[in-house]
């Protein structure tokens, strides 16, 4: 099935269409960083005429210890996400949760993500979509590619047609996750725009004990691999100093090697859909 062409944040994405990146932090951490990320995103985008959308959650739940950082809380994380949508020029992309009180953010953001762990949700995909804006459903590590039709089927059941279907490894063991290129293929058979997250693709799920562990060497691989079989999108968190990072740091791509990265992306994403 070949997926439609779609508006998000006034760009048209597709699986044809040249493809769009979301990027930034795991969790807001700080006014400064936020800012600081987002505005050398948006120069390396805008210089690669890259479509791009700004990531960072207010709240990071499913941390693989109580103790972890998980971002500013609502408030705080919100008032961030609206500072940097107004400074800075980007649309804004976050998670939310079961406990979410989505309305509240749908004044701040522009698309909603949901967690991986919560794609079989009903309800919670149900009220997520019901909101009416864009969502990128994450598939659940524990997922076939073929049994998100249901998920989207749900999600489109409220009427929004503007849901986006997002890989991110699969268990492969234990606290080991392996992306099979083909799952890309077969989400389109969902008539979405597919997204492949190439950062939490090569996570270690509690790798390292009360913490998640990471690959990031491999994001680069599965970056090229993924953008060759023809996306519509990209997720990827970066961060200035990822061993500093307060969440994700192990698999986060440092953010003075973006430009070169995405330049590579940019060719190859070029040559697939031109070809």
């Amino acid at each position: 099935m070949k997926a439609m062409t779609l508006k998000l944040c006034g760009m048209e994405v597709g699986n044809e269409s040249p493809f769009f990146l979301i990027a930034g932090p795991c969790v807001v951490e700080s006014e400064s960083l936020a800012l600081d990320t987002a505005g050398k995103l948006k120069e390396i985008t805008d210089r690669l005429k890259i479509p791009f959308i700004y990531k960072s959650s207010f709240d990071k739940a499913n941390r693989s210890s109580h103790n972890s950082f998980r971002g500013l809380g609502i408030d705080k994380g919100l008032q961030i996400l609206a500072l940097v949508k107004k400074s800075i020029g980007v649309p804004i992309l976050t998670d939310v949760h079961e406990d979410t009180p989505l309305k509240e953010v749908a004044e701040v953001v522009d698309v909603f993500q949901t967690p991986a762990f919560l794609c079989r949700q009903t309800n919670f995909i149900q009220n997520v979509a019901r909101i009416g804006l864009p969502v990128n459903i994450k598939k659940g590590q524990f997922l076939a590619p073929w049994d998100m039709k249901h998920v989207v089927a749900k999600a489109k059941a409220t009427g929004n047609t503007d849901i986006y279907v997002c890989e991110r490894g699969v268990s492969f063991g234990y606290n080991n996750l392996v992306s099979d290129m083909r799952s890309l293929a077969i989400l389109k058979e969902t008539g979405c725009p597919v997204v492949f997250d190439a950062t939490h693709s090569v996570q270690l799920p509690g790798g390292q004990g009360d913490a998640s562990g990471g690959q990031r060497e491999f994001v680069p691989v599965l970056s090229r691999a993924a953008l060759a079989v023809g996306i519509a999108g990209l997720f990827m968190e970066t961060h200035p100093d990822p061993d500093k990072a307060l969440s994700d740091g192990p698999n986060n791509w440092p953010l003075d090697k973006m430009e070169s990265l995405l330049e590579i992306l940019k060719a190859i994403d070029k040559v697939v859909k031109n070809g």
